[in-house]
């Protein structure tokens, strides 16, 4: 406690002359009778007029002095009441030094109950009068008003009331207080950086640690001076200067401001070592506090050995954070194994000493069976008590137990509760859950710009969780907020901050998501995340393997991951495999396909039906190839439908085709829908109805089937169970050729060609049309044009040319092109009524044997006018 004296006042020339500049800085002064008026506030408020520039002065004679002085020594020895009868006496006489003696009494607590609100009206009592406490009891009124303790907060009387302890030149504990008003200013107090930068500066050149300190932090990152690291470094280490000096003097309170200035946010960095330096000499030194702390930095900075050593020295002698911190440890294991059963003792222990963060340590750890604990309404008991206490993070943990339906039935309603206390009280993890729940609607109404607001709350405080989840509903395209940018920036930065799922939901919005752009960073993100253990990033790294997405496909690299996800317990592993093993099937793994087919894969079932079917990579086996479309087709795949439909149309099984293809109809299949159209026009197997026909034709071709689109074509053209409609047979013809069909340019070819059907007669385009397909290899195509060659009824004639393409499409097959060269074979050996049976099984012989000594002998045959004849009038049904 300052002596107060009217003796001898000694004040340094540097402060004096400091003082009377920091009076012209600051352009207040004390008006005689008035309020004092300053260039940072408005005038001081009515009523409070009486204790700024009074001109009277306190008659204190040097009796009341010493009266002063022997109360003061009354304190020192504790002697409280005395001391107060005392002061009380001169309080009657109105000396204004005792009211502001028992103001400071009654602001701490010393020999009376600590009250504020009595403080405050006692120095307003020493304030009315001049005497040499009046700076003394402005200061102390001033930061009375100024952190609003038994007073209500007023900026305005703490700026008049400090401004005047600073002009009194009291001590710099006055200029201090005024620089953190004007820092960033109050309420209707204007900020002034500049002069508080002044104020600061005259503290710390006499050395005042509070000066220094506010100083560093003003020039660090986010302060509200210009950044200057340099300063912030002088700053700090003269302040750390200042705080050694006390701490050499056995100030124990110095040595944990130390310890702190070397933390990870502290001004000087994290220095584990001096901050572990520090608190051990406090914890030397008797402060319980700091050797828990020492012990607990010590485990945190990798001293697990000796922190637990400190821990359990504070934990003995009852410090109950240290209980606290030292069950916790044993729990995770800090050092060797976890020990449930001492750290369970040691926390039930604080526990029955008060603690609360104890108890929600403990009932984490019970309901989600930490460390072989494992008792959820015990757990949730001790959650519970917790939360009656407002334990924020009890709240919040309980707000997840109700949200996500593992441990108990899922109550989303009862978790917001929690979540909404959790959040009001800070927590920025009950935060983030409570922006899901609104972003989802569980449990509350959905709410998407509520639920972003308080994921970006969140976020700002560093819950991972929420930046993952604000960047996921930023990259979702399908939500009002979808902005890429910023969800790729969120999720860059939970990823940073170690969330594999963020780096998995990144690296597959890289590769399937908004952010294609940049696929090998998928694969680098995905690959880190898969790495670090997280099974989904191995089903998503697998399946860009298997696809080949921004890297090149390698079906064992995707088999490699999909087996690690498998065993590490990932739900889509199963079927992701499966499907591999039918890409591994179609590259002829017949074992792989055997693998996914008996796993139940319908696609790989129906592949290996078919593979039998055609005797692709296996012996041809019609009997499997039926059991295993028949068992894709049971599991409801509409392709193996479809196969079969079509298989037992080829056998005549009309009647049963007609019943798979139904069945593939009705499950989408699209090319069924063409197969049993056909049919239901031409009545083949099934009833005629052309209505049915075209309805299922016209659903086929418009779903992208270029077979149905060629046979809407054909009846549009031929008038097949339609009326003859050239723009619907163009149409449609051109749109099965368009999507790739060369028998439909053939179709329209012969059409424009010979003018015959719905489609006016266009030599030109037609015959542009034929010779395309033709080049493409059309064996269709190519007959057509070898008897139009032979004619020469709609191009100029030319034998050697359609002898060359009947050839072409006799050497591929073509039925009525091998019958148009035999028919004139026969036709120049007299044998005109040969069968064409007979003819063609010759033709096959000739081609076999003779080659290209059947084309000579064709181009000489063919200038014979009647095997020229027979060679032309070849029924063309066949040709396209």
């Amino acid at each position: 406690m300052e002596l107060t004296t009217n003796r001898t006042r000694l004040v340094p020339s540097l402060r004096l002359a400091a003082a009377l500049i920091m009076s012209a800085w600051l352009a207040g002064c004390a008006a005689p009778g008035g309020s004092t008026s300053g260039a940072h506030a408005p005038p001081v408020p009515e009523g409070y007029e009486s204790w700024f520039g009074g001109v009277i002065d306190a008659d204190i004679s040097g009796r009341d002095w010493d009266v002063i002085d022997y109360s003061q020594r009354l304190i020192e020895e504790e002697r409280y009441e005395e001391a107060m009868e005392h002061l009380d006496a001169l309080m009657a006489r109105n000396v204004m030094p005792a009211f502001y003696e028992a103001g400071k009494l009654y602001e701490r607590g010393i020999g009376v109950e600590a009250d504020p609100a009595r403080a405050a009206e006692l120095y307003g009592q020493a304030l009315e009068l001049q005497s040499p406490i009046h700076g003394h009891a402005s200061l102390h009124l001033g930061r009375l008003y100024q952190e609003g303790r038994g007073v209500k907060q007023n900026d305005v009387l703490a700026y008049h009331l400090l401004l005047q302890a600073v002009e009194a030149n009291i001590d710099q504990d006055a200029e201090v207080r005024l620089a953190e008003l004007l820092a960033s200013g109050g309420e209707n107090v204007e900020a002034d950086p500049e002069m508080a930068k002044r104020l600061y500066e005259q503290a710390a050149a006499q050395g005042d640690a509070q000066a220094l300190e506010a100083l560093a932090k003003a020039h660090s990152t986010g302060g509200w001076l210009e950044e200057d690291p340099a300063a912030v470094m002088n700053y700090a280490q003269r302040y750390a200067e200042t705080l050694e000096t006390k701490a050499s003097a056995g100030d124990t309170g110095a040595m944990l401001q130390l310890a702190s200035l070397y933390s990870a946010d502290g001004l000087l960095g994290d220095q584990p070592e001096q901050r572990v330096r520090w608190l051990r000499q406090a914890a030397e030194a008797g402060d319980a506090d700091a050797l828990a702390r020492a012990g607990r930095e010590m485990v945190d900075a990798g001293d697990a050995a000796g922190g637990m050593e400190l821990l359990e020295e504070a934990a003995n002698e009852g410090h109950v954070d240290a209980m606290t911190y030292y069950g916790e440890a044993l729990l995770e294991g800090s050092v060797g194994q976890p020990q449930p059963v001492l750290a369970e003792r040691w926390l039930q222990a604080a526990i029955d000493a008060g603690s609360v963060d104890a108890q929600v340590i403990l009932g984490r750890a019970l309901v989600e069976g930490q460390g072989g604990l494992n008792d959820l309404p015990r757990g949730m008991n001790l959650l519970e008590q917790a939360a009656q206490q407002d334990h924020a993070l009890a709240l919040a943990q309980l707000g997840s137990l109700y949200l996500d339906d593992e441990r108990v039935a899922g109550q989303p309603y009862i978790a917001v509760e929690y979540l909404e206390r959790g959040h009001e009280l800070g927590h920025p993890w009950a935060t983030q859950q409570l922006g899901a729940a609104y972003l989802e609607g569980r449990g509350v109404p959905q709410d998407p710009a509520r639920g972003e607001e308080l994921l970006r709350q969140a976020a700002e405080e560093g819950q991972t969780g929420a930046m993952r989840l604000l960047g996921e509903a930023y990259l979702d395209e399908e939500s009002h907020a979808f902005e890429p940018s910023r969800g790729e920036e969120l999720l860059r930065q939970a990823a940073q901050a170690g969330d594999t799922t963020a780096m998995t939901q990144l690296g597959e919005a890289y590769l399937e998501g908004p952010l294609r752009e940049d696929p090998s960073q998928g694969i680098q993100l995905l690959t880190q995340a898969a790495e670090q253990g997280d099974a989904y990033a191995m089903v998503v790294l697998g399946r860009a393997y298997r696809n080949g997405s921004g890297v090149e496909q390698d079906l064992s690299e995707a088999n490699r991951w999909l087996t690690r996800a498998k065993e590490a317990g990932h739900e889509s592993a199963d079927e992701a495999l499966t499907y591999l093993q039918r890409d591994l099937g179609a590259q002829g793994n017949i074992e792989a396909l055997v693998a996914a087919a008996e796993d139940g894969h319908p696609g790989a079932m129906a592949d290996l039906g078919r593979a039998f079917r055609d005797g692709n990579g296996v012996q041809q086996d019609q009997e499997r190839a039926e059991y295993w479309l028949e068992q894709a087709h049971q599991a409801g795949h509409a392709g193996a439908a479809a196969s079969l439909g079509r298989m037992y149309m080829d056998r005549g099984a009309t009647e049963r085709a007609i019943d798979y293809l139904e069945a593939a109809v009705a499950r989408g299949h699209t090319g069924a829908r063409s197969s049993l159209g056909e049919a239901y026009l031409a009545g083949d197997g099934v009833e005629r109805d052309v209505e049915r026909g075209l309805e299922l034709l016209t659903a086929a071709a418009e779903a992208g089937d270029s077979q149905a689109a060629f046979l809407l074509g054909e009846a549009y053209q031929n008038g097949n169970g339609v009326e003859q409609d050239a723009e619907q047979a163009e149409r449609w013809y051109r749109q099965a050729s368009d999507a790739g069909a060369l028998h439909a340019r053939v179709g329209l070819g012969l059409a424009l060609m010979r003018g015959e059907g719905a489609i006016d007669q266009d030599v030109e385009q037609g015959h542009e049309l034929l010779l395309g397909a033709a080049e493409q290899g059309h064996p269709g195509a190519q007959a057509i044009l070898g008897r139009e060659y032979l004619r020469g009824e709609n191009i100029e004639r030319d034998p050697e040319r359609g002898a060359d393409y009947l050839y072409q499409a006799a050497s591929q097959g073509h039925r009525s092109a091998r019958l148009s060269l035999a028919q004139a074979y026969l036709s120049a050996r007299g044998l005109e009524h040969a069968n064409q049976q007979q003819a063609l099984l010759w033709l096959d012989d000739v081609f076999e044997s003779e080659g290209q000594l059947a084309i000579e002998t064709l181009r000489q045959l063919l200038t014979d006018e009647a095997a020229l004849a027979a060679a032309a009038e070849v029924d063309v049904k066949a040709e396209k």
